[in-house]
């Protein structure tokens, strides 16, 4: 984990961070409790216990239960709080929209009431760059979307409303290691059982690409949660921060980069030629097992043109694709033989 930029003021910070066993949150308790913050990591069970650094404090709190989010906020009292809880499967929202509405809109408006009488409290919500235009004909892709736009659209509400210090942020694609759903994480772990295969029947099916050639913008989660300390250290209430690296890179490209660590051929099933379409493809992706195969499905979204980015308050990205994509591997190599599937 890197070192944050911390100075003395950062032992002065309480911060409650939601979300705090999910891929990003790890990092991010990790990265505070590392500056001297005192750090209050909230999950959504006990059984998340000793996944963080010594000296962490741990909230259990069902988001979606109003009456536990006011208690946890009186008990904790905290100066600032980083929302990175919510539901972020497609697919899933399909399944189930009204969990959708409720973990992503209803909980943020929840931790947003149980703040709202302590109004110097500065509250970052992550959101998504999948949201959709409000007004626009062809309505929202997937409720996803919609969950992730009404998230946005009542943040910033409450900030005009009761003049709540509530800041946005709308990161890219982020990897690293850690314990990540995303396209490169699953197509690491499918590397490392493809090296683990014992015989030709225990190979897993190709890995399928739907695009190669699709443009995505990857950050490496640690810098993103750097993006984050500079957002609720400097940004500006009511704006919206986008973060992300600045470089589109096509799929094939970063696919190979992650091949190249590979001990063993790999199957690898690359999807059609280039069509001459996949330029304007969506700016983010959902990476989803399918039968027989790893594939990854594009999410068509759309993404606000406008909003203010983390490098205007003196943030830059530091980590090389490169770093990133050996980290990822190594990890899920660590995860195999210590015994995790």
């Amino acid at each position: 984990m890197d070192e944050a930029a911390g100075d003395d003021d950062m032992k002065e910070r309480r911060l409650l961070i939601t979300g705090a066993s999910g891929f990003t949150g790890r990092h991010a308790v990790a990265y505070f409790h590392a500056a001297g913050a005192e750090v209050t990591a909230v999950v959504r069970s006990s059984a998340a216990a000793g996944i963080f650094p010594a000296g962490v404090k741990q909230q259990v709190c069902d988001l979606s239960d109003r009456r536990a989010v006011k208690t946890m906020i009186d008990e904790v009292q905290p100066d600032e709080v980083l929302h990175l809880a919510g539901k972020n499967s497609v697919p899933e929202s399909w399944r189930d929209p009204l969990l959708y509405m409720e973990m992503n809109v209803m909980s943020t408006l929840y931790l947003l009431e149980g703040l709202r009488t302590r109004p110097a409290r500065r509250i970052l919500v992550a959101g998504s760059r999948l949201k959709f235009k409000p007004g626009n004909a062809e309505g929202p892709p997937h409720p996803y979307s919609l969950s992730k736009t009404l998230e946005e659209l009542v943040s910033l509400a409450w900030c005009t409303l009761f003049q709540q210090p509530v800041l946005l942020a709308e990161p890219c694609n982020l990897i690293g290691p850690g314990p990540s759903t995303g396209f490169c994480s699953l197509l690491a772990q499918h590397m490392v059982r493809s090296e683990a295969a014992e015989s030709t029947s225990e190979i897993p099916p190709p890995f399928k690409l739907s695009s190669r050639y699709a443009l995505r913008d990857f950050l490496d989660v640690r810098d993103a949660v750097k993006a984050y300390d500079w957002i609720l250290r400097s940004g500006e209430p009511g704006k919206i921060y986008k973060i992300d690296s600045g470089i589109q890179r096509e799929l094939g490209a970063v696919a190979e980069q992650l091949l190249a660590h590979a001990r063993v051929p790999v199957g690898m099933d690359w999807g059609p030629e280039n069509t001459g379409t996949e330029q304007a493809a969506a700016p983010a992706a959902a990476a989803v097992p399918s039968s027989g195969s790893e594939t990854l499905a594009i999410q068509e979204g759309l993404s606000s043109s406008s909003g203010d980015d983390a490098v205007s308050l003196g943030w830059s990205p530091q980590i090389e694709l490169s770093r990133s994509l050996a980290d990822i591997v190594d990890y899920h190599r660590a995860s195999r033989e210590g015994g995790a599937s």
